[in-house]
């Protein structure tokens, strides 16, 4: 894309501002500056969105922001007197002010048209959004339906909660507050929200009191084409407003960070494969990651790969690739144990130190040490990882996991059961339930082990391994002939696994449990 002002072409191709043919000298962030700005001409562009696009939400002075706007005026010949150019609004932003003629001079052959647009046709947010392909969402204040009462606070409660929560995500950019709630009273559907905000997601939502039930819905679209994405309801008895206010902000917040990886995935097959950026390839390789087959597997090692080669400084795609190791150590799909083991510790390594805050990268790490069933350190890791997102749910069963095989039943049967109320759709939830099940035989409550651990083996998705577990809760509930059933079905699928395959897989410590289970496994052929 190409914008014409005055004498001037700011080339997004080549990253190029030209002065009568001529390039000018522009420094990358200052050239980044104006090209957001241009970008966005028809509306004020704030220096918080400033700071994330342009600095990728790193803490920086007024003084730095100033320096670059100064700078951006001088190749355009402006100043902060005339404002030619660049307009400055006092303690709200900038906003680009010049006529502006956009155009695709040679558009390239993989070029596509949004539906129902043009491809000539300017547009103000989609180019920024091609370039940041980090997924971004608006979180308005919610409606209130009817007369709440005293608890109308909870309509801008609640979504100031969720904004401050999905900005610890890391992974997905999460307009201000400022911004979003600005749009408290307009009449802006979802399209009209992305255009003036350059978001790709829009959540909103309604607050409704019926006697002494809280009702909140929650509905996210996609701004690009005001289709909804996902949405529900949730209502509670107001006994506490507060633990009701929390409760669906964290199930809110959960079904957010499954909602929208698998929308960006969905979208992500829709194009060719060597179009694909660094997010959409990444978002496409963690669908192959959790399905746990050899086939699988190699698809998300080569996308997370497109990824970092993409995208170096990529934190959560070196976290992938960490977890691909691990999945090919854990379910026994090479025999180089110790090379993959090291390879999952490397790129976890590598995402820690490009991100230490990401929830996943962290999750990765901690995982790497189950492989060597050092349960301690990795509990260390998981529990750093639920501390920087407290709502994540594949961390919390992670955790509740390491806790089980660490002997610990009842902690551990209390995160699993929390990771399943959050994420009741998560890819892994056959795994929660196997966790669920692993606390039952911890504490020799053999009857529901055996009925958790029928629920996992038969979940969507449900890994080998999943059914040696089955088999060795029968067995232990006295249910030989079910035990029989489970252990064929696990030689059906991979013949060569044993019992020193299972305490690999899950390194139990206490040992009298270890050998309960190891006896168990023994009467049925492992």
């Amino acid at each position: 894309m190409i914008y014409r002002f005055g004498r001037f072409e700011l080339d997004l191709a080549r990253a190029e501002l030209r002065a009568g043919g001529v390039p000018c000298a522009l420094e990358p962030q200052v050239f980044a500056l104006l090209a957001l700005l241009v970008e966005n001409r028809e509306r004020l562009v704030s220096k918080d969105e400033l700071v994330e696009k342009v600095w990728d939400g790193r803490v920086v002075t007024d003084a730095a922001i100033a320096s670059r706007v100064k700078s951006a005026r001088q190749a355009l010949g402006d100043d902060g007197r005339t404002q030619r150019f660049i307009r400055t609004l006092h303690r709200r932003g900038f906003r680009f002010v010049a006529e502006v003629k956009a155009s695709r001079d040679e558009p390239e052959p993989s070029a596509r048209a949004a539906p129902g647009r043009s491809m000539d046709e300017p547009t103000a947010t989609a180019p920024l959004q091609e370039r940041l392909a980090r997924p971004s969402i608006a979180v308005l204040p919610f409606r209130q339906v009817g007369d709440p009462g005293r608890y109308a606070a909870v309509a801008d409660a609640l979504p100031h909660d969720l904004i401050l929560e999905l900005s610890r995500l890391r992974w997905l950019f999460v307009t201000a507050r400022g911004s979003s709630f600005r749009l408290r009273d307009a009449d802006a559907d979802a399209g009209e929200v992305g255009r003036l905000l350059g978001v790709r997601y829009c959540l909103s939502g309604s607050v409704e009191l019926v006697g002494r039930t809280l009702a909140v819905t929650a509905e996210l679209a996609d701004t690009r084409d005001a289709s909804v994405v996902w949405a529900d309801r949730y209502s509670a008895v107001l006994d506490d407003v507060h633990r009701v206010r929390e409760e669906i902000r964290a199930r809110i917040l959960a079904a957010l960070e499954l909602q929208i990886p698998l929308h960006e995935a969905h979208l992500a097959r829709l194009a060719v494969t060597e179009d694909l950026d660094a997010w959409s390839a990444y978002h496409l390789g963690l669908q192959h990651m959790y399905r746990f087959n050899r086939t699988d597997n190699a698809a998300a090692t080569a996308l997370f790969q497109r990824a970092v080669t993409l995208d170096p400084g990529f934190a959560r795609a070196h976290a992938g690739l960490s977890f691909v190791h691990f999945q090919t150590a854990f379910m026994r799909h090479t025999n180089d144990l110790a090379g993959e083991i090291a390879r999952a510790r490397q790129c976890a390594e590598r995402g820690l130190e490009l991100d230490p805050l990401d929830p996943f990268v962290n999750f990765t790490m901690g995982r790497t040490f189950w492989l060597e069933g050092d349960l301690d350190r990795s509990l260390g890791w998981l529990e750093r990882a639920t501390s920087i997102s407290p709502n994540y749910a594949q961390g919390i069963y992670a955790r509740a996991w390491t806790e089980t095989l660490a002997g610990r039943g009842l902690e551990g049967r209390g995160h699993v059961d929390l990771a399943m109320r959050l994420s009741p759709l998560d890819p892994l939830y056959y795994a929660m339930l196997g966790t669920r099940a692993f606390t039952h035989m911890v504490l020799a409550e053999d009857a529901a082990a055996a009925h958790w651990a029928d629920r996992a083996a038969r979940s969507p998705g449900a890994h080998v391994l999943i059914a040696m577990i089955a088999s060795a809760a029968h067995a232990l509930a006295g249910a030989e002939a079910r035990a029989a059933a489970w252990a064929d079905n696990v030689r059906a699928r991979n013949p060569a696994l044993d019992r020193t395959d299972f305490f690999r897989a899950f390194p139990i410590k206490p040992e009298s449990i270890r050998a309960r289970v190891a006896g168990a496994l023994a009467r049925h052929g492992f």
